[in-house]
């Protein structure tokens, strides 16, 4: 692993550890909201292991957070300009998915996000990530297979799909390619 994958494990996982904190939660009580193991919780928050964009996900959910919130938060900016190289940048171990948070961590409902789906990989979220968000992808280049629920959606260059009611999710990149797509979130209220 890199200096720059260590540092950032460490950053989530103190910020994981932050959120939690700030509620008045046990390792325990997160770890049941999340339906994620309390030793996991314990080694991410120590910074002992690097979360999968899955993990994220359920933690991210259970907090009220979206994954490229809690990502940002890790490495927090508050600049009304945020440059490409200053940009937080998270990669999943377990499936090489990268993540990057384009738009500056500011006091506005509304988030964006760049993500880069290797070929035949696969990103599974629960329905508690989306529970509080309405979300937009767009596909910028390639294919992806997002699939809602029971409902799947076939996206190419250009499209743009406006996510429905809260449900189990799976982003997919069936093809030989990576997909780059934009994720546009706004809290729901």
């Amino acid at each position: 692993m890199s200096k720059i994958s260590d540092t950032l494990d460490h950053c989530l996982g103190e910020r994981i550890r932050a959120e939690r904190l700030s509620r008045g939660w046990s390792l325990s009580e997160l770890a049941e909201r999340a339906g994620v193991s309390r030793a996991m919780i314990h080694k991410v928050e120590r910074g002992e292991s690097s979360p999968t964009a899955a993990l994220l996900g359920k933690l991210a959910g259970a907090l009220s957070l979206s994954v490229s919130t809690l990502v940002a938060r890790a490495e927090a900016s508050g600049q009304r300009l945020l440059r490409r190289g200053e940009q937080p940048v998270w990669t999943d171990p377990a499936t090489g998915y990268r993540r990057r948070h384009v738009s500056p961590i500011i006091d506005l409902p509304l988030e964006i996000v760049e993500v880069e789906l290797p070929p035949g990989a696969e990103v599974p979220y629960g329905a508690a990530a989306f529970a509080f968000l309405r979300q937009l992808v767009w596909v910028i280049e390639g294919a992806l297979t997002f699939v809602e629920g029971e409902t799947i959606h076939r996206l190419n260059d250009g499209d743009c799909l406006a996510l429905g009611p809260p449900t189990d999710c799976c982003f997919r990149n069936e093809s030989d390619r990576p997909c780059r797509y934009a994720v546009v979130l706004a809290k729901a209220g």
